[in-house]
């Protein structure tokens, strides 16, 4: 089997920050192979490229906006038990007052400021004077200490709070950066989402699949050999279930995600089915190694043609709302043919294979 990752191209090294990330040039194309039923435009081509780039950087600025954001509650609680300290020393200066105040009105009460000729005059005796003297510098001594401890005390409060102040307010910037960022990556892959999708939907009215978009996609080994059709998603309406889309049940189990989402094989297989039009819009079919069937249907791109070797994981194409759809999701189905009719619980079968959805 060949294998897709000896087939991709050399991925351009990663930007390391968020801000060139928003500002990478929507204009970047990807090299593309013609499909069996026509040749996707330039344009085309960039722009499944674009929405496959700006869903992964979508993705990285989400991440780093969480990172931020878990990082301001660590710094919210680190700013508590500061504000916590704070307190304390606040507590401690007022002592200090309190005892300067104590302090100075012994001094009064017992003439501690007295002249030393006054004191000379009323002594008695010298030892008298001595003892006078002693108290005096003790009493000086102890309010000097007192002084330059409040003053230290007080010095050092200012500059804790001022310190605990400007780590928050940093915080906060950098926080609200991360945020509009990531609005800006989400608002323009929403925007051209939709344009990928008003494309897709001009194929299928023509009834012509544009060409495969061979999407650039890191290299990542996988530890079994089947995976769910799409990374991150919501189960929605499930196999055999009603509705007034259907002529008789749901014959697969949808994934509920975006427009844009790179969808891959759930396993190694051949691409035995490309088409455009129809209540499936555009879709792909897959023949595993076990005998059984697989299909990806209501695409928005196209990332394989007819006949291609397929691995585990590999994108496959985009999803989309293409077909008898109504909204973006990714309709899966497991068959024991490649035609409808044949098809068999896609969850189970996925259970049985180590795949659990949820």
């Amino acid at each position: 089997m060949r294998s897709y990752r000896r087939r991709r191209q050399v991925l351009p090294a990663l930007l390391c920050a968020l801000v060139l990330l928003v500002a990478r040039p929507a204009d970047a194309v990807g090299k593309a192979t013609p499909g069996r039923n026509g040749t996707g435009s330039g344009d085309d081509l960039g722009l499944s490229a674009q929405v496959a780039q700006l869903y992964e950087d979508a993705a990285k600025a989400t991440e780093r906006y969480e990172a931020g954001r878990q990082r301001a509650e660590g710094q919210r609680a680190r700013a508590q038990r500061i504000e916590t300290l704070l307190d304390r020393e606040r507590r401690e200066i007022g002592g200090l007052r309190e005892d300067l105040g104590r302090i100075a009105r012994a001094q009064y009460r017992t003439s501690g400021g007295m002249p030393l000729t006054a004191q000379i005059v009323l002594a008695t005796s010298p030892e008298q004077l001595m003892r006078g003297q002693h108290v005096f510098s003790q009493t000086n001594l102890a309010v000097g200490n007192a002084i330059e401890k409040s003053r230290r005390a007080e010095t050092r409060l200012a500059k804790d709070e001022a310190r605990a102040e400007a780590a928050w307010q940093n915080l906060e910037k950098r926080n609200a950066e991360l945020a509009e960022l990531k609005r800006g990556v989400e608002q323009k892959l929403e925007e051209a989402r939709w344009q990928l999708q008003g494309q897709a939907e001009a194929s299928v009215a023509a009834g012509s699949c544009p060409g495969a978009v061979r999407l650039d996609q890191k290299q990542k080994e996988f530890t079994s050999a089947w995976v769910p059709p799409v990374k991150s998603y919501e189960l929605s309406a499930g196999f055999g279930s009603g509705g007034r889309r259907w002529t008789k049940r749901h014959t697969g189990q949808d994934f509920a995600v975006p427009i844009g989402t790179p969808v891959r094989a759930v396993g190694d297989g051949r691409v035995v089915k490309v088409a455009c039009g129809g209540a499936f819009g555009m879709e792909v079919v897959v023949r595993h190694t076990d005998g059984y069937y697989t299909q990806y249907a209501h695409l928005a791109s196209l990332a394989v043609d007819q006949g291609e070797q397929v691995d585990t994981g590999q994108w496959i194409g985009q999803s989309g709302t293409t077909g008898n759809s109504t909204g973006p999701h990714l309709h899966f189905e497991v068959r024991i043919t490649a035609e409808l009719g044949s098809g068999v619980d896609p969850v189970p079968w996925l259970t049985k294979r180590g795949v659990e959805l949820g």
